[in-house]
């Protein structure tokens, strides 16, 4: 009982302070000293260190011996190397679904997850799309059932999250429109495994070139 509470509390810790990262709550440059993070989140000290251990090898933080914990940027170096294993495993967890039998119910669910983009996008409310664009990939992932390739890739999702929310607000337009998830979600239930390979792939290329490009015009040295 023991490990498990402090398991919980670990968890608890690392998904509070992931989220604070991910959501530029806690901006990169940004340093704290391990107890000032634990009194914050209302923990002990050995949970916090252990959630912020768990982050460093995510490559979301970086421990600083007796500095405490310094948020990591994300340079367009970082981009280039993450889309690159991105664009090369995420279509293969998703083109494995086309052919499968997809439960109605998670059928509907991919395309409330559309509509929810749909709304989210016509009354421009950029965290609303982000959140239905992730919750779109997380259930395509689930549904592929290979669980070490899902894991995989959700650390690589993690990793590009920020720069995500960062390049919509700069840009004000999603880079994958509605269209493009609708025909993703057409080809893998046609059976379409090719063009559910293309449409992934392609959806993840277009939004790195458009990253290197705004690091260009914007002289970004990280996000």
């Amino acid at each position: 009982m023991q490990t498990r509470s402090k398991n919980t509390r670990v968890d608890d810790a690392y998904d509070r302070l992931k989220f604070e990262i991910t959501h530029s709550k806690l901006p990169p440059g940004s340093q704290a000293p391990e107890p000032d993070i634990a009194e914050r989140l209302g923990m002990s000290r050995t949970p916090v260190r252990e959630a912020l251990i768990r982050l460093e090898a995510d490559g979301l933080v970086n421990l600083v011996p007796r500095r405490g914990v310094r948020v990591l940027g994300v340079t367009v170096q970082d981009l280039v190397e993450v889309y690159d294993i991105l664009s090369a495993l995420e279509p293969i967890a998703i083109s494995n679904l086309a052919g499968r039998t997809i439960a109605s119910k998670d059928l509907e669910k991919l395309e409330d997850l559309i509509r929810d983009m749909d709304l989210a996008l016509s009354q421009n409310d950029l965290d609303g799309w982000a959140q239905a664009e992730d919750g779109f990939y997380r259930l395509l992932l689930a549904l592929s059932e290979n669980r070490r390739l899902e894991k995989i890739v959700l650390g690589l999702h993690d990793q590009i999250r920020r720069g995500g929310m960062v390049l919509l607000r700069l840009r004000g337009v999603p880079v994958a429109t509605v269209q493009n998830y609708r025909d993703l979600l057409a080809a893998i239930v046609s059976g379409d495994g090719s063009g559910a390979y293309k449409q992934s792939h392609s959806c993840r290329q277009k939004t790195l070139e458009i990253f290197c490009e705004l690091f260009r015009t914007s002289q970004l040295s990280q996000i």
